[in-house]
This record gives C-alpha cells, structure tokens and sequence, in this order.
C-alpha cells in the first residue's frame, strides 16, 4: 500500500520516503513564503429539512429507529430543479466573502464531488460561471466522501507554484442517488457544501500545515453507483436499482476502524505532532454512532469532537468543510488551536489534515 519515491515533492522538498501520498517534509522545510494559510470557510444547505418521520415513512422505520442507529435527526435536501453547483456556489460566495477575497483573484477552483450536475462538462465550471469576474483554471475531483481532503491537498500544492487564491468546495446531493427502498443508506444522506479559500499567510489566519492521503482499492466494491459508467453504460433496459447508491455498511465500519486509528498515530508521528496537543476534530459525518464508537479508539484526549451530522445528517465531500464553517462560525475554535481534519470514504480511502488556528 507504501510506496517508496525518490524525487521532488509538489511541495519543493526532497523526497527520501514517502507513504501514500503523504509528504513528510516538516514545517522548517517550507519556506514561510509559500506556506498555506486557511483564508476564509463557508458553507449552504438546501431549505428543506427532511425529518425522520418523512424518511421512516418511504422505508417503515421509524424516527427511535433512526436515531438509534444513525443518531441523525434530520438533513437538507435539494428541490427538484436543484443541483448541485447551486449550493457550491452558495459555499463559494459565503468563503470569498469571509476571506475578503474577489472571485477575480481565484487562481485555481476545485469541486470535490460524487454527485456532478451531469457527467461532463466539470461542475467546477458551473460554479466559475456564476462568481462574477472568476477565470481560475476549473476543474472535478471525485474522492467520494474523502474528496475535500484529496482535493485541499491539490488545492494547497498548486498554491505554492501558481500566484492568486485556490478555492477548494466539497458539494455532494446524495439525495439525488438513493434508493428509496433501502432502510440502511435511505435515511443517513444530506445534501451540502463547504468551501475553504487558501492562500498566502496573513495575520491571524490558520495555517494548512499538511495533508496525508491514503487509498486502499482492494476494498472499491464496498461502496458503489453501480451503472452509469463506462462499465455499465446507462440504457433503456437497465435495471433502475443499479443507479442507486449501494453500501456494504458492516465491512466499511470495520475498515474505517481497523485503518483510521493507527494512521491517524502515523501521520501525527510524521509531522511530530502530539497527540495531546490537537484541540479540535473535523471528521468526515458518516454517521454520529459510528463516530461515537470511534472517536475514543484516536487517542486525542484532549480534543472536541464537532457534530453536524445529528441535524445534517451525512454530506459526503461536503461534511469536513461544512462542519469546519460551523464550527468557525460558532467561534468554537480560537486562535492557537490545533485542528485535526479526517476524512474516509469509498475506495476506500483515508485523508488526513493539520491546521494550526
């Protein structure tokens, strides 16, 4: 799964080893002037809440049922009409205006997502075409649920060799893939965005000080969109149940906790992190029980652990940078903290991420 790689790093150091895609260049190794900082956040949900009682309905459980399995108690859903640029850009636009930042000054714009307004052209561009005076380079990412880390990292790298700003927005409308008929994955989905504007340092601004990336594809058959591929074609014959969003729940549990904890130790050991010193954890909103059972497994004693899911229920590529915003918006994290982002999801893949408040 470790790749050993001799050469030179996007982030211009030299490489002697490195793990997955993670660079264990430490902080003195990066000049201060291409250093990232994290500008501005912001975040949008759709109007509609979707309550437990709607959802027990359509799949015969009921809201007890519900919480008990998945702690939610409810999630935003798009309207039909809807997609989803619509929330990236509302995302895109609450980032820009927290970070002060023009949209003309937006060197590069990612969209991370699973859920695209159709299968070309980018969703990115949707989003550029409607933040007036923005030309950055555009472009689709699509790590499923881990997507806004792979892409914070793509966004930090391309930071430090092109001038301007990279406008990184996880955007998932999961609603619009599942199948009414299965009770495990039908009530666990929100539809969101979160953004994060980066940048050059500025006083008092956080500082994205790495991302660790981690992908284990034997294990792709655990979460699927099973047609509409170029392995299954859509067509008018095709069994409508093979466009829905399919889980083996069990297996994906086991993995996230057999893998996470001892990586979440790897990577703080790389970049020499206490584990006592991180204050916050941003982690991916797969489900509230599920963290709830894995959060003590991290070691972090001293952190907090923030929650979106139990109202927004799981947001894909949109749960890291959404719960992030709240939690900014909150003034839940303060200047010297030290925030741990995770995120898992299907691949399966791990990305992992350190700022510095």
């Amino acid at each position: 799964m470790y790749h050993n790689i001799s050469g030179d790093c996007l982030c211009g150091c030299r490489i002697a080893d490195h793990s997955a895609a993670v660079c264990r260049a430490e902080d003195d190794d990066v000049d201060a002037s291409i250093s990232t900082a994290v500008l501005g956040t912001g975040s949008a949900v759709p109007e509609w809440v979707v309550t437990n009682h709607e959802i027990g309905v359509t799949v015969g459980v009921d809201d007890d049922w519900i919480r008990r399995k998945t702690g939610i108690r409810t999630r935003r859903w798009i309207r039909p009409g809807q997609a989803t640029s619509d929330l990236a850009v509302d995302a895109a636009r609450n980032a820009l205006a927290a970070a002060a930042i023009p949209a003309s000054d937006v060197s590069t714009l990612i969209v991370a997502t699973s859920t695209p307004d159709h299968p070309l052209p980018p969703t990115a561009c949707f989003v550029q075409q409607r933040l007036p005076g923005c030309r950055a380079a555009a472009f689709d990412l699509n790590a499923v649920c881990t997507g806004f880390l792979f892409a914070l990292a793509i966004g930090r790298a391309l930071h430090q060799y092109r001038e301007g700003y990279v406008l990184v927005i996880g955007a998932d409308t999961y609603s619009t893939i599942l199948n009414p008929a299965d009770r495990a994955s039908y009530p666990l989905f929100g539809d969101g965005a979160g953004a994060v504007v980066l940048g050059p340092p500025r006083p008092g601004a956080p500082t994205l000080r790495q991302v660790s990336l981690f992908t284990d594809g034997a294990h792709a058959d655990l979460i699927q969109v099973p047609a509409g591929g170029s392995r299954h074609p859509c067509t008018a014959d095709d069994n409508h149940d093979s466009h829905y969003f399919t889980m083996r729940g069990r297996r994906v549990r086991e993995f996230v906790a057999e893998q996470l904890p001892p990586r979440v130790t790897r990577f703080l050991s790389d970049i020499r992190t206490p584990a006592d010193s991180i204050t916050h954890v941003i982690a991916h909103q797969a489900n509230k029980a599920m963290l709830d059972d894995l959060f003590p497994h991290l070691g972090l004693r001293y952190a907090t652990l923030h929650d979106t899911v139990t109202t927004h229920g799981n947001t894909a590529a949109a749960s890291i940078p959404l719960t992030l915003d709240h939690a900014v918006r909150a003034g839940k994290i303060a200047i010297g903290d030290t925030v741990l982002l995770v995120g898992f999801g299907a691949g399966m893949s791990i990305g992992l991420g350190l700022a510095q408040w």
